[in-house]
């Protein structure tokens, strides 16, 4: 008997609760903006990982972190003891090559002889066979005699043509052995260069990520260099909201490192294509209002500002229902033109004034 009179009490009491918890609201007249939602991370101005483009073992490090660096400085030394020994045959082989170009010079020297000898002998038997043939047609000279110069003439040709020929082959295999013998020492110094790994950029050394006496590969980040003092924002968008995004909107900042502030910059670069892992854009935010300290690789969220509207009438997000309606005296539907929104409200531009007092649906 006494849990049937309690019952009653306490539903009455929940009742009474829920209709003060939803007691209703009027909407607000002000102002809405609309933003797309960004994350990433500060980067330097020409920031960069340095790699090898050889393996090996790390010999020696000829920096610091925090070094002021400039182009084409030595920042890491590989042992290079094998490179030096390709360089040093290289550098063998390319002076027995001279020597043996040399040989092949005086070759060519004495062909040249030959060449010239030839073709003093093509010009006599020519001579010879062209006096002979006008004396033939006047019966000064036999048929034998004849044939015999023309013979001599045309053996002579062959004899001057084959010499030009061995004469350009002589020329052609000089050039080739002193063409193979440069190359291969210039790659051999250009190996052994690669063991010793230099900056592409001047600029401050971030960080070193290696340690003496560790096995580098091609693949093996060394060292982050960019510029000291500038840096930008790369950012990552969501492919549904990158449509809208475009160069020169203003984005407002907020970072960890400096909580309750926000920094102004601006979109600065879109990279027109999409991670197809993360199915994000990358974009590139630059800061009108610099924090005063900044870091490579702190975090950062961004709101790019899509469009701003003044004297906008609005309500809470949780008050619209399916997108598209309100209800007004209690428990009435009534559908609503909505505009622009935000994260917490959103912009009714047709059904419903400001003045009038929608509930949140049960």
């Amino acid at each position: 008997m006494r849990l049937k009179t309690i019952l009653p009490l306490f539903a009455v009491l929940a009742v009474v609760a829920c209709k003060n918890a939803n007691s209703g609201i009027q909407p607000t007249v002000g102002n809405i903006t609309q933003s797309v939602y960004a994350s990433g991370s500060v980067k330097a101005e020409g920031q960069y990982v340095v790699y090898s483009s050889v393996s090996g073992d790390l010999r020696n490090i000829n920096v610091t972190v925090g070094d002021t660096i400039v182009k084409g400085q030595s920042l890491f030394g590989l042992d290079s003891d094998k490179a030096e020994l390709n360089t040093e045959n290289a550098r063998l082989a390319y002076q027995l090559s001279n020597e043996n170009n040399l040989y092949i010079k005086n070759k060519i020297a004495e062909m040249e002889l030959t060449v010239l000898t030839a073709k003093d002998k093509v010009k006599l038997d020519e001579s010879i066979y062209k006096r002979n043939k006008n004396v033939k047609d006047q019966g000064g000279i036999t048929e034998v005699d004849f044939e015999r110069s023309e013979l001599a003439y045309k053996n002579s040709k062959l004899v001057y043509e084959s010499a030009q020929n061995r004469l350009e082959q002589l020329r052609v295999q000089l050039k080739n052995e002193q063409s193979r013998s440069d190359v291969n020492l210039r790659l051999s110094e250009k190996n052994q260069s690669d063991f010793t790994i230099k900056s592409a950029f001047s600029g401050k050394l971030f960080d070193v990520l290696v340690k003496e006496g560790a096995f580098i590969t091609p693949q093996t980040p060394l060292a982050v260099i960019g510029k000291a003092d500038s840096f930008f924002l790369e950012l990552e968008v969501d492919e549904n909201d990158m449509a809208r995004v475009k160069n020169g909107q203003e984005v407002l900042v907020t970072m960890d490192s400096y909580k309750g502030t926000v920094f102004k910059a601006v979109v600065d670069k879109i990279y027109p294509i999409m991670d197809e892992r993360s199915r994000t854009f990358k974009i590139e935010v630059k800061f009108i209002q610099t924090p005063e300290k900044l870091y490579p690789n702190l975090t950062a969220e961004a709101n790019i500002i899509i469009q701003t509207k003044k004297q906008a009438i609005t309500i809470p997000k949780n008050y619209l229902i399916d997108n598209t309606y309100v209800l007004v005296d209690g428990d009435e539907k009534r559908k609503v033109k909505t505009g622009l929104s935000d994260y917490q409200k959103v912009e009714i531009l047709e059904g419903l004034k400001a003045g009038e007092t929608i509930y949140l649906q049960d």
